[in-house]
């Protein structure tokens, strides 16, 4: 029976794999400019984004496999169940996580880069005369890549040789649980930790800046969201602006008629801006045509008629996101004071808290949820897409960015390769930060237990399991702090959990960042935590999450006419649609509630065709 209960759990594990592959397909489809695709770059970036993502959904697995040796009604371990078997099985979930971290640093540190500079090193010209051999072009990007080798190389000594928490004493570190944390001689291992800790840091510094920025702004964008080009309003102001500027023309090329020399100088002037806005105006109707179906297919048509009709649940689509949002921030906010004021040890292990003393709205749920699975799954499921989603809208929003210089941007149909790859790096980074906020801050008791409880009663013999049948009060929630011989029989952490929590307490530094960056990311000043009370974020330089929800509430968005000029003419000008591509990309782009944007805005874009 425990072996076909494993097998289902990895078979839904596996079923989530293939959807995970789904969505990071679409992802780099929809935003992918189409006159650049690289086949490198495309699979590269769906892999990448598969494997994060795969990481982060590997939490519930973990969770479901921990507890299923245990019975969360009886408080004690299932008939037939040894350590032996929980060994395993812990075993097994280390050799994953490390599997998979492994290949997320080794993506985002060399794979990636690589791909960078491959799609980089490809000139069309020399192609062409077929002076570019493929030797040259591999030496070209592997040359560029030896920095990130030696920046891992580097990451890895250190890690081998960087002390842990040497100040051990009078921060609980007798517990049993830290015990268990705590590094002694196994270099290698504290070496990988130490840098996925570095990792999760940097992560954390992008998510408190980009995922709190697309946090509030995605709720918002759906129930506020901008007007499009098929949009009625926009199409009748189009027209109506088109036939002014004709009838100006008219009127001008008549009042000169009888000229012998012509138009006057400023006659010209005016008459050449009118062509050119005639020019624009022209662009623009024939993409309000193409968004509102004129000349399309009835499948089109069907599909636009689809969309009216259920255009109100987008709305009502926004209106959950919104409260979900809420929810979650309220939780990470419950969490964090908790955490500041309960945790065993402060910043000498980065807030690693004993066990909850505050409500946690979602780990309740989580918690609840838990004990049938797969629904935890598909609501951690629905959480990471959302944090995902999140990430995406804050680094198409604000751009990715070097300070205050934008290097690069990232919209739908119109991402170069080197942004896509650039972004799928910070959303990996992003990725490492999310799974320590769903374990650390979001749900910390259903990520280090899920519904496991242990019976706290006396056993009547001595080595026998305690028997709370008849005490049902007695069965209490495992927790990191309980020292019974009970608990330490039946209670099994997270192989998720116990890895962040080996982090933060041999590197105190990562934890302590880690934990006060949350806050940022919510919008709270951190220093009052510190003088145990809450305040108002008078001193605040960064409120990220309250900060962008309030301005989207109140800011009415604006349609970017520049921008959608400009991607007309380029459509018009290279060619590269023809009206049936036109006509399918704006289905397309219809489906996924955009104006069709089929051509690549990028000044420096280059086509690289050999891929």
């Amino acid at each position: 029976m425990a072996l076909i209960e494993t097998a289902l759990i990895w078979v839904v594990y596996a079923i989530v794999v293939v959807l995970v592959v789904a969505i990071a397909s679409i992802f780099v489809y929809i935003y992918q400019t189409p006159r650049e695709r690289s086949v490198a770059v495309t699979i590269v970036s769906i892999i990448t984004l598969t494997a994060l993502l795969a990481t982060v959904l590997l939490l519930p697995v973990d969770i479901a496999l921990v507890s299923s040796t245990s019975s969360s009604k009886l408080g004690r371990r299932k008939h037939g169940i040894k350590q032996q078997d929980v060994d395993h099985i812990t075993y097994t979930l280390e050799v994953v996580y490390y599997t998979l971290y492994s290949l997320d640093a080794l993506l985002c540190l060399l794979v990636v880069p690589f791909t960078y500079f491959w799609y980089e090193e490809y000139d069309d010209a020399e192609a062409e005369e077929g002076t570019q051999t493929f030797g040259q072009r591999l030496w070209g990007a592997f040359k560029y890549t030896i920095a990130f080798i030696l920046l891992v190389v580097i990451l890895f000594l250190v890690g081998f040789f960087v002390p842990v928490a040497k100040d051990r004493k009078g921060a609980h570190y007798d517990l049993d649980f830290f015990k268990h944390l705590l590094y002694d001689e196994n270099h290698g291992e504290r070496a990988l930790t130490f840098a996925m800790g570095l990792l999760i840091t940097i992560g954390t510094l992008i998510y408190m800046v980009y995922t709190a920025a697309g946090f509030a702004l995605l709720p918002v964008a759906f129930i506020k969201s901008a007007p499009g080009i098929s949009a009625p309003t926009f199409s009748a102001t189009t027209a109506s602006d088109l036939e002014q500027n004709r009838e100006r023309q008219r009127q001008l090329e008549g009042r000169n008629a009888g000229r012998e020399d012509g138009l006057s100088p400023k006659d010209r002037r005016e008459l050449d801006a009118l062509v050119r806005e005639e020019r624009t105006l022209v662009r623009r109707q024939r993409l309000a045509a193409e968004a509102s179906g004129e000349h399309s297919g009835w499948l089109m048509k069907a599909w636009m008629k689809i969309e009216a009709v259920f255009r109100p649940l987008k709305l009502i689509g926004g209106i959950l996101l919104m409260i979900v949002a809420i929810i979650v921030w309220v939780s990470m906010l419950l969490t964090g004071i908790d955490k500041a004021k309960n945790s065993v040890c402060k910043s000498r292990c980065g807030y690693v808290l004993g066990h909850i003393q505050i409500l946690n709205p979602v780990n309740w749920v989580f918690v609840k949820s838990s004990k049938v699975f797969p629904i935890d799954y598909v609501l951690v499921l629905l959480l990471v897409l959302i944090f995902f989603s999140s990430s995406v809208v804050g680094i198409a929003t604000l751009g990715i960015r070097f300070l205050w210089l934008r290097i690069f941007q990232i919209r739908k149909g119109h991402t170069s390769p080197q942004a896509l790859l650039t972004a799928t790096v910070m959303l990996t980074l992003i990725a490492f930060a999310i799974n320590y906020s769903l374990a650390m801050m979001v749900a910390p008791q259903y990520a280090h237990y899920g519904p496991q409880r242990f019976c706290n009663h006396p056993p009547r013999h001595p080595g026998e399991q305690p028997d709370c049948s008849d005490h049902p009060n007695h069965i209490v929630p495992c927790t990191e702090i309980a020292d019974s011989p009970a608990a330490k029989n039946v209670c099994t952490p997270s192989v998720a959990s116990t890895f962040i929590d080996r982090i933060t307490v041999n590197f105190s530094f990562f934890g302590v960042v880690d934990f006060w960056a949350q806050f940022v990311f919510l919008g709270i000043l951190p220093l009052p935590f510190y003088q145990q009370k809450i305040s108002t974020c008078t001193n605040s330089k960064q409120a990220v999450f309250l900060l962008v929800f309030v301005v989207s509430l109140f800011r009415t968005p604006k349609l970017n006419e520049y921008q959608l000029d400009q991607d007309a003419e380029e459509d018009e000008e290279e060619g590269l649609l023809s009206s049936t591509g036109r006509r399918f990309g704006a289905t397309w782009q219809d489906i996924t509630g955009r104006a069709s944007k089929k051509t690549s805005s990028g000044p420096a874009a280059h086509t690289n065709g050999e891929d």
